[in-house]
Formats: C-alpha cells, sequence, structure tokens
C-alpha cells in the first residue's frame, strides 16, 4: 500500500483506543476515540485531533511498554510496536509549541505501514530545508546563545535530518563578510541565532552579495534589487521558546517580506525591515547608546527624558504614495498568514514594472509627489506593525510585510499632554491616528530633508542640560525646537539629517508563516 491510497486503521493512543485515518486527499491526519472491539472503528466526534500533515516535523520508530487488555485492563505485551510523530501544537498568544503523539499497535506490519506511508507524504514536502547555513552570537540571550543552541535547537535538526554547518562569530560583521565570500549554493537557507543584530548582518550580507552577482549597483537610489533566492531563519537567543522559532524551518514556510533602503547623496547607509525613527525615537536610541551600562532599563529612562525634553524638529518631507496598494493605513486590516493585501499589491506592483519595461510609462514619473512642511516631534516609517508587549497593536497596526509599501506616520508640534495622550494609545485599541497633529500616509519612496541640515551635531547633549518647560500645556510652546536628530534604522544610529528611502517589495523571505487569524484545533498529547 503506497502513500497515494486510503489508510485507516486503529490503534492505540496512550491508553485510548483510536481510530486513526489519513484523509483521502492525504492531507490531514486524523485520530479518534473508538469504541470497543466489536464496535467498529466509529466516526469522529468533536474531539477527534487532527494534524495537517504540512506540519508533521518528522516520524520516527517508538518503544513502548504498556499493558492492554480488552476490557479496559492492562497486562503485558511481549512484542509492543509503535511510531512516534513530532508536529507542531498551537498554543495561545499565535505561538507554537513542539509536540509528540506515539501511536502503538501489537501489529508490527501495521505500525511499519503508517511509518512508510507517513515518510513518503513528508519526502514530497520539497520547501522544507535539507542543509541550513547557522550563524550564532555567543553573545546573544544574555551569553547563553550558543548553549541555547545546541541544547535546543540543534537536537530537532538532527530529528528532522536536517544537516547544519554552524559558524559561532568572535567579533561584529563577520557574518556579513562572510555572506560575502563563502559559496552558498549548497544552502537552502541561512539561520540567525542571535539578536536584531545578528538579523541585520544575515540581511546586509545577502543582500550585498546578491547584487553583487546581479551586478547591481546599491549605491543607486533607484536601482531595482534582486531578490534574495535564500530564504532566512531567525532564532531569537533570549526567547523563552527557540523550539518554537525553529519549527517554522522544519517545515519550510515561506513568508516574503519587503525591505527599505536608506540613501544620502548617492550612497547607500542601511537596509530595514521594520521602524525607522526621527525626532522622538531617534532622540530615545542615541541617548540610550550612552547608558549602556545601565541595561535594558535604559531605553525606559532615555524614554522619560526625551519625553521630558520634548523637542521638536522642522523640515520638509517629500513622499511618493502607494497607489499599487490595495490598502490603507487605517482600514483596520492587519497582515496575516495568506495575507490578500500584500499578494494583490505584488501583483499590481508587477503590472506596473511591466508596463515600465516595455516603455508604457514610468509610473513613478507620472506619479505626483506631495510635499508636507513643519515642525515635528516624531517621523516613524514603518515596514511593519511593529507590535510589542508595550504597544500590543503596533505603531502602525495595519501595517503589512509584503505590499511594496510603508506607513509614513507624521506627529507634528503638539503640547506634551496632547503628545502623551497619542502614547498612550498605542497600549489601547483606540485609533492612534485620530489626533488633528497626527498625519499617516501609505508611501513607497519618501525624502526627508532638516532645516538645519548643515548644522553642527551634538546639540542635543548641550540641550539636555537646559530646564524642561510646563509639563501639562495645552499649548505647544513648551515644545523647544532643536537643530537636528537622529534616525532610528531599527536600532541603529544613522546620523545623516537628510536622507532618502524606497521600499523594495518582497525582496527577501523568511522561514516563518504570519501570524493566523484563527487558531485550528490543537494535538493533544
Amino acid at each position: 500500500m503506497g502513500a497515494a491510497e486510503p489508510l485507516r486503521s486503529v490503534l492505540w493512543v496512550k491508553r485510548q483506543r483510536c481510530a486513526v485515518s489519513l484523509e483521502p486527499g492525504r492531507a490531514l491526519l486524523r485520530w479518534w476515540r473508538s469504541p470497543g472491539p466489536g464496535a467498529g472503528a466509529g466516526a469522529p466526534g468533536a474531539d477527534a485531533c487532527c494534524v495537517p500533515v504540512s506540519e508533521i516535523i518528522t516520524v520516527e520508530e517508538a518503544e513502548v511498554r504498556g499493558r492492554h487488555h480488552p476490557s479496559g485492563r492492562w497486562q503485558k505485551m511481549e512484542k509492543p510496536h509503535a511510531f512516534t510523530v513530532h508536529c507542531v501544537k498551537r498554543a495561545r498568544q499565535h505561538r507554537w509549541k513542539w509536540a509528540q503523539v506515539t501511536f502503538w499497535s501489537a501489529d508490527e506490519q501495521l505500525c511499519h505501514l503508517w511509518l512508510q506511508t507517513l515518510r513518503e507524504l513528508l519526502e514530497k514536502l520539497t520547501s522544507r530545508p535539507k542543509h541550513l547555513l547557522v550563524f550564532i552570537n555567543p553573545f546573544g540571550g544574555k551569553g547563553q546563545g550558543k548553549r541555547i543552541y545546541e541544547r535546543k535547537v540543534a537536537p530537532l535538526f538532527t530529528l528532522a535530518a536536517i544537516s547544519t554547518e554552524v559558524i559561532v562569530t568572535e567579533r561584529a560583521n563577520q557574518a556579513q563578510e562572510a555572506l560575502y565570500e563563502m559559496n552558498l549554493d549548497k544552502y537552502d537557507g541561512v539561520v540567525c541565532v542571535g539578536g536584531d543584530g545578528m538579523f541585520s548582518e544575515v540581511l546586509h550580507g545577502l543582500i550585498g552579495r546578491t547584487q553583487r552577482s546581479a551586478g547591481v549597483d546599491q549605491n543607486h537610489p533607484r536601482a531595482a534589487l534582486a531578490p534574495i533566492a535564500l530564504r532566512i531563519g531567525i532564532i531569537p537567543a533570549g526567547t523563552p521558546r527557540p523550539r518554537c522559532s525553529s519549527a517554522y524551518l522544519h517545515m519550510g514556510d515561506s513568508l516574503p517580506m519587503d525591505v527599505s533602503s536608506v540613501h544620502h547623496n548617492s550612497t547607500l547607509l542601511r537596509y530595514w525591515v521594520s521602524l525607522l525613527g526621527y525626532g522622538f525615537y531617534g532622540d530615545i536610541i542615541k541617548d540610550s547608546e550612552r547608558k549602556r551600562w545601565m541595561g535594558l532599563i535604559r531605553y525606559d529612562v532615555a524614554g522619560v527624558k526625551t519625553f521630558l525634553s520634548h523637542h521638536c524638529y522642522e523640515g520638509t518631507v517629500s513622499f511618493l504614495p502607494a497607489q499599487h496598494t490595495v490598502g490603507s493605513p487605517r482600514d483596520g486590516k492587519p497582515c496575516r498568514a495568506g495575507c490578500f493585501v500584500c499578494r494583490q499589491s505584488k501583483q499590481q506592483l508587477e503590472e506596473e514594472q511591466k508596463k515600465a519595461l516595455y516603455g508604457l510609462g514610468d509610473t513613478e514619473e507620472m506619479e505626483e509627489w506631495q510635499v508636507v512642511c513643519g515642525k515635528f516631534l516624531a517621523i516613524n516609517a514603518t515596514n511593519m506593525s511593529c507590535a510589542c508587549p508595550r504597544s500590543p497593536r503596533g505603531l502602525s497596526p495595519a501595517a503589512h510585510l509584503g505590499d511594496g509599501s510603508c506607513d509614513l506616520i507624521l506627529i507634528r508640534k503638539c503640547s506634551r499632554f496632547n503628545f502623551l495622550r497619542f502614547l498612550v494609545r498605542h497600549r489601547n485599541q483606540d485609533d492612534q491616528f485620530d489626533f488633528t497633529f497626527v498625519e499617516v500616509y501609505r508611501v513607497k519612496r519618501f525624502h526627508f530633508t532638516s532645516k538645519h541640515a548643515e548644522g553642527e551635531d551634538g546639540d542635543l547633549q548641550e540641550r539636555a542640560k537646559q530646564r524642561f518647560g510646563p509639563l501639562c500645556s495645552d499649548s505647544p510652546a513648551c515644545c523647544r525646537s532643536a537643530a537636528k536628530s537622529s534616525w532610528n534604522c531599527d536600532g541603529e544610529i544613522l546620523h545623516s539629517p537628510a536622507i532618502e528611502v524606497r521600499v523594495h517589495c518582497q525582496l527577501v523571505r523568511l522561514f516563518a508563516r504570519g501570524i493566523e487569524e484563527e487558531p485550528k484545533r490543537e494535538v493533544h498529547s
């Protein structure tokens, strides 16, 4: 009996007699409690358990010693035979857990039939990686990065028959430099174990390597970048559930993601995928760098200090609206697994690029740029929602990972009290853009030029020594103008006050699935 034929048997799961089946489409493994031997297998009820074949990590033989008797009692079996299905289990807050379910029977041939059938189905899942390149930051996760990988992640790679080549970095930018020089043909993906810095190194290394091979000049602000062939896997060293993060790698899920470039005077400064912030968030990251000795609390201290300083910055923002997208920043439609907005926006953008290729008109040249001038407390651009524990819905709840655009959020000069109201809304369900001093646009390109672009740097330190103005005044007079801020570029500081930003649609792919709208039935082990 091969993998193309239906399969249904009566097996034991723990101390329960269960009917186990593979659906005719070979996409679902199901099992449910079955009556006694004389009553047949029965039909699945509401308590039936199921797991898609695509979410089975691997299947292996297992040794089970139990006691069984048709009346419900247990007696020692001379030759029990069993197999274990390793799969994912959905938990709360969109998290996954590693689960194991063991099926056993006294019939050795029946167990071997199930093993063979399931393995044949798993072999057909060609998107799963076979060989991965792994970079580990040994200082990640409070110095536990290497230990976490070896104890909790590497054994699962071995179980899933995934071979790895591991490089433990010893200095900054080592991963980025290695990706430029190594032969990557034999790998199915690159995995980074560490924090944001390690991911940034891998991202810049793969993008730079790909553009060099394709003959693309990264320093040209309007260059069409070649997409990255290898997928990127992320295992945060500080997470309490590294196995959950590695589950996406084993299943071979692929999630396309936009990457934005930042240029200054026709020179590439950096790529970013999450947040680019000027003013409030730029001042926080710059001040926190001086307080690294304080640990993670430095962000809280820098945040309070920046809020009380209440600086605003004068400049000009010009942007090109993303007319190809089918969503808007305030439509209340978050990005989810299999996102319709990302898929349709990508198709629309490809049609525009084809028209430009065949000389039917360059849409960017035909579209009209919009210009906004003034004094701003913050200028934020997000490629994703940027959700976190302190802002559960994120800075822009409806931002999408792969629609070829970013959400540009402009917070104009206002009182401290009003700015505090704006910040508080990041923690609740209210519309955080529903203020007269807040503007939000969905764009694919934008420029920013500070009024004091030629001014001297270092003014923030002198301004911090000045006394704070009134805290709760309704008049924006308490907002003091400053020369220039810095850019918070995914946690890295950029000092250039004049930049050009461009979104590159679905430039990279992650080993990920995205947030699922509705949790499916859990697998009970």
